[in-house]
């Protein structure tokens, strides 16, 4: 590692902004586990900020939220302090959202300033600050589903908020890792891809994929249901899995659907990751420090899961296995980035 790496402070609050990218994700899988999600019925990116400061702005908070359908068919014996309580959690889930935006704008400026960021680079990054907006703009319209009507909110605006939180992490990871570690400057083009490269790709495509068909078990709740494993309810393929007409939609709303579509990516990886760091291990020995952790977190990330499912999504663990699938997501860029360095 180049310690006169000029970029190198640009890296290191790339990475700073990954690490309040996947903070503000675990505080949001807190929220929507303990169903806090809808606790704040408007949005207000700058007055918002401020919390309750009187017993009168809670009165008139707790009578806004009162009116919406959360309340009326399923919380309707709730107090104010059980509504405060849900309300921390959206608060500070919006907050944090928030301050990723000052983490990230102040210093940007600062290293536009300096000449650290120029050109295309410096176009490039921004382009993730415009990214994190649609991120929070995206957060409202998946809250705005589930204040009319039905108490739930749209499962596909929820993998859409949580897509595009892993875009942007997955974004500045490997930007802020090329940063780090540049490309030799006696390399004027980029070597051809080689299998293991290509497989790698294929790889973070797969966990992607993964991360959205979680959200469509959390949208439609789809982890209360066949809490057995590895079969699903004494079956591998549950006989209910194409009951929903038209067959497309089984794959969003049947939750016998969902899941196995979970579980069988689960599975895939259970195979193709090791096998991926096996082969570095083999070709890139300097990249076996990033292959090890990788295959190591993913049988922790698998335990995870299983564990969630047994137990029927305790807050806890489904926080968990949220947060490890951000850290096997970035733990799987990096082994893909070190071995084309």
């Amino acid at each position: 590692m180049n310690t006169s790496n000029p970029q190198r402070a640009v890296a290191w609050w790339l990475f700073a902004c990954c690490a309040m990218v996947f903070l503000t994700m675990v505080v949001g899988g807190v929220t929507r586990l303990t169903h806090s999600g809808l606790s704040i019925v408007e949005w207000k990116p700058l007055i918002g900020a401020l919390p309750p400061l009187s017993h009168a702005d809670w009165l008139e908070l707790f009578a806004k939220y009162q009116q919406t359908p959360e309340f009326i068919q399923r919380n309707h014996d709730m107090t104010l302090d059980g509504f405060q309580f849900i309300f921390w959690w959206e608060w500070a889930h919006r907050l944090l959202g928030r301050t990723i935006g000052v983490v990230f704008l102040v210093p940007y400026a600062w290293f536009l300033l300096r000449g650290r960021l120029r050109g295309a680079l410096a176009a490039k990054v921004f382009g993730f600050f415009i990214l994190g907006g649609l991120q929070g703009a995206m957060g409202w319209y998946m809250v705005k589903s589930g204040l009319v009507d039905d108490p739930r909110v749209s499962q596909y605006r929820l993998a859409a908020h949580l897509g595009l939180a892993f875009l942007l992490f997955g974004l500045m990871l490997w930007t802020g890792l090329g940063m780090l570690q540049p490309r030799n400057a006696t390399s004027a083009v980029s070597p051809s891809p080689t299998p293991t490269m290509r497989l790698g790709n294929w790889l973070v495509a797969l966990v992607f994929v993964m991360v959205l068909s979680g959200a469509l078990v959390a949208g439609i709740r789809a982890g209360l249901a066949y809490n057995t494993f590895p079969l699903m309810n004494g079956s591998f393929v549950p006989p209910e899995i194409f009951m929903v007409d038209p067959f497309w939609l089984n794959f969003f709303t049947n939750m016998a659907t969902v899941q196995f579509d979970h579980r069988l990516i689960a599975w895939a990886l259970m195979g193709l990751i090791p096998w991926y760091s096996w082969r570095i291990w083999n070709e890139s020995p300097q990249s076996r420090v990033p292959a090890v952790t990788l295959t190591l977190w993913l049988a922790v990330q698998v335990s995870l899961g299983i564990a969630t499912l047994l137990q029927q999504v305790p807050v806890a663990l489904g926080a968990a296995h949220q947060a490890g699938a951000m850290v096997l997501f970035g733990l799987l860029l990096w082994a893909n980035h070190a071995i084309r360095r």
